[in-house]
């Protein structure tokens, strides 16, 4: 299916290069007639006829984009249903007492998403970014979630910690976050898994 895009955004540039190509030629042809007879009416339709080919080739550019949009909204519909699509999201609320390094995500004792962060996404979720992971299929039932989070903790010192979650897949898309939040009365970190309808 992924294959799918790429050959139908390739017909529609072949068909926009296809256009342009006889247009070309169209607008040629009449200019090598006309430059026979007089040399000043020769002049007015090539001035005129590159500005309409450009306007041409521009929306002929401007579809195509939109139909690779389509087809790439439409190709996610098909890969991913609504009735079983589950979503996998990691935020910080806080998160002073822990400096975040990776996330390993398992659904099933199946690894669907393994993330080392860089300085700068750990910095997007201090300011309250949210991460999406993964994004895929899973059938309606009871499912295990396991997430271990890397890290440095309090004084320094390195850090993993894993949280577990059982949760029932029902009919239409699941969102579950993984939230990391400081607990001061502890001066831990604690690591949340919210599901989402």
């Amino acid at each position: 299916m992924r294959t799918l895009t790429p050959l139908l955004a390739a017909f529609a540039l072949a068909a926009v290069t296809g256009l342009v190509a006889a247009q070309t030629t169209a607008a040629t042809a009449p200019t090598l007639v006309a430059a026979a007879p007089a040399t000043a009416t020769a002049a007015t339709p090539t001035a005129v006829a590159p500005a309409g080919l450009d306007e041409r080739v521009q929306q002929a550019k401007s579809d195509v984009i939109k139909l690779n949009r389509d087809l790439l909204v439409l190709e996610e519909e098909l890969l991913f249903p609504a009735s079983t699509q589950v979503a996998l999201f990691v935020s910080m609320d806080v998160g002073q007492l822990f400096e975040l390094d990776s996330v390993q995500i398992k659904l099933d004792d199946k690894l669907v998403a393994n993330h080392l962060y860089t300085p700068l996404e750990v910095q997007a979720l201090h300011r309250g970014g949210v991460q999406r992971l993964h994004l895929g299929q899973l059938k309606a039932g009871e499912h295990v979630l396991t997430a271990f989070f890397t890290g440095q903790g309090p004084h320094e010192r390195d850090y993993k910690r894993g949280t577990t979650i059982k949760f029932d897949k029902l009919a239409g898309a699941r969102y579950i976050e993984l939230q990391i939040k400081d607990s001061q009365a502890k001066l831990q970190p604690e690591f949340e898994v919210k599901v989402w309808q």
